[in-house]
Order: C-alpha cells, then structure tokens, then sequence
C-alpha cells in the first residue's frame, strides 16, 4: 500500500508494543520509519524496466527473510534504549510485525507480494482493497499524530492504540468479505447473460471497498464488469484484448515474464507499429498503471527491442470521482473513459472488440 499507509501502520504497532518502554513518541517515530524499510527494494538498481517491474514486493517483503533479519533491526535498539534491555524478545518482536504487517497488508492488494519467498517463489495478491484506502488509514494516522505527543504511558492513548489496530483489522477483513460477494455476484451475472470467460478477478476501484470491477478474459476481448456492494444494476464495458498478437510473441522474453506476472490478465495493442503490453489489474482503462512497450511491428512481423520501455501514463480521467461515488451508492452509470465501450442487453451475447488480426511473419 502507499507510504503514508505504511508509515502509520508501523507505527501504531511499535507504540501499542514499545511505547510504555521508551515513551510513544519514539516508538512510533521508530515504528514508522521500520514499517517503511520493506520497499527500499525501490531503490534496488535495475537496468530492465521489466525485471524492476516484476522484482519489487520481493525478498524484502517475505515473512520468512524479515524473521531473519528483525534482530538486526531490534538488537540496536535493546542497546539504545536500556528500558529495552529486559525486554529483548519483546523488541525482536515489535521489529518483526513491524516489517511482516507491512507485507500482509500489500499481499491485499492486487501487485503479488512473495510473502514466502524463497519456499515458495509465487506472490500473493488479494486485490481486496486498492493501494490506498482512506478509510483504512485515517484511524492508523489518527492514533500516529496523537502519539507524537505523547511521551509518558497513557492508558487513554493506549486503548486508542489497540482500538485503530482492531478497527482497520476489522476493515481489512470486510473488503475480503466483500470480494467474495462482488466476484459471486459477477461471476452469477455473466453466466446467465452466457458468458463463459476463461478466467476473471474481482478487484476494488480506487480509494473504498464498495464499487467492485470485475475483468473478464472472454477469448479476444476483456470485459470490464462494475457492481456495487449496495445494490444496482452492473455496468459492462468491453475492449479488444489482441490475443491475435500472442502467438507473434513467443520467443519474447519480456512478454513471457509479464504475462506470467499478470496471470493473464493483460492485453495488447498496436500503437503506431509499437507493441504495447498493459497489465489490467492496475489502473482504469486505458491508463493503466503498468504498461511497457515490448516490441516493434514491422510489417506483420514483430521485432524484439534491446530493453522494454515503460510507459508515461497519465493518472486519473475526467468524470472518474463522481462516477466511483455514484457506483458505491448504487447508481448506473457511464464511465466516461469507457462509455463508447459499454454494452447494453443486447449487445452482451453478440459483441467482440473489433481486432484487426495480423499474421505473424
């Protein structure tokens, strides 16, 4: 999740645990600088855009490599602090939950966290809730703020301490809770319009665990499926997928690499004799979080370029805002990114995206 999430994560649990040793102030000063080491693997140099791409959310964010390296992390403390000393398995772990909430909490989100590398290489990724949540922040940042002022033990900041964590517990729980219906409830619909896809995930839209999309790999085309935890009637939208490119890259190592990562949750597009590669689950289309150019087309032929190139990609899209309040209270609405896309009854049984197949040369 963001920065900011993680920061006052790592902070509320170093002060509910430390912060009656060496005064809540400091606990959560060094509970939120803790709580942020896991994505230094940012900084990690990567000449591969893709390998960068698919890298982070690694070593560093695996339960079993933070155990290990805790008491590196807590051991100076217990010697900083000689409150500390007689409580060193206590430190140890503070630091530990401090770096493993950090990794739980990202392996709900939808990018794949290794969360037990290297036992198992596979990430993890929940999709339950988007990167960042208010909601699930505002009572963790609360109790932060409050704890910077504190020095001394305070039964009151205490409570307040516990009660953030059961709190945004308690709503991480409930977006898990949550996806469940939303992805029955896609997955009920698409069967009685008889749509049988080959593979769907039900993710939440930016900032709340109420307005759910849904993606459907359905042969050459994805189909975006938007449904409310409220109620209303869902909203379709369909878009070419390019599945005719795959078989032109085969031998491409980047495209293998990515379409691993994504799970299949990916599309192609020519644009401008340029190969682009977007991963679908990050993002609303078309401005996807993740997209790379992977590959020239020239002629029906493609061609591998030395590096792939991530693109710039503009963040946010006129008319989204009240679109995603409209959808959490129930609303059917357009997209405006989408509306040219969105399928009504009719339409649902016989549309595809329009592809205009290339043979491979």
């Amino acid at each position: 999740m963001d920065s900011l999430t993680q920061f006052t994560l790592g902070a509320t649990v170093s002060a509910v645990l430390l912060g009656r040793h060496i005064g809540y102030q400091k606990a959560a000063i060094i509970g939120g600088l803790m709580g942020t080491v896991p994505d230094l693997d940012t900084f990690a140099p990567h000449d591969d855009p893709v390998e960068k791409f698919v890298a982070h959310r690694g070593p560093s964010h695996s339960l079993v490599i933070q155990a290990l390296v805790a008491p590196v992390f807590a051991e100076p403390l217990v010697r900083l602090f000689k409150s500390l000393k007689d409580h060193r398995i206590l430190t140890y772990l503070a630091v530990y939950l401090m770096f493993a909430t950090h990794a739980l909490i990202d392996a709900m989100t939808i990018y794949g966290t290794k969360l037990l590398w290297p036992i198992i290489e596979e990430p993890f990724g929940v999709g339950s809730i988007f990167i960042i949540d208010p909601l699930y922040t505002l009572p963790l940042l609360y109790v932060t703020i409050w704890a910077f002022f504190v020095r001394d033990h305070s039964p009151k900041l205490q409570r307040a301490l516990i009660g953030a964590m059961v709190a945004s517990t308690l709503y991480m729980g409930a977006s898990y809770a949550l996806q469940l219906n939303a992805a029955h409830k896609a997955d009920t619909w698409l069967a009685e319009k008889g749509i049988s896809p080959e593979r769907t995930l039900t993710i939440a839209t930016p900032f709340n665990i109420f307005y759910w999309r849904t993606i459907a790999i359905d042969d050459d085309r994805y189909l975006n499926l938007y449904t409310s935890t409220i109620g209303g009637a869902p909203t379709l939208y369909s878009h070419p997928r390019r599945s005719d490119l795959e078989g032109c890259l085969a031998g491409n190592a980047q495209f293998q690499a990515l379409s691993a990562f994504t799970k299949g949750f990916y599309s192609i597009n020519a644009d401008d004799d340029k190969m682009i590669f977007s991963d679908l689950r990050m993002g609303l289309t078309p401005d996807y979080v993740f997209q790379f150019y992977i590959a020239d087309l020239i002629g029906d032929a493609p061609q591998d370029i030395e590096l792939a190139i991530r693109q710039t990609v503009k963040r946010g899209t006129k008319g989204d805002i009240p679109w995603l309040r409209a959808g959490i209270l129930g609303a059917q609405t357009s997209r405006i990114a989408e509306a040219a896309t969105r399928l009504g009854d009719l339409d649902v049984l016989t549309s595809r995206a329009a592809a205009n197949e290339i043979p491979c040369g």
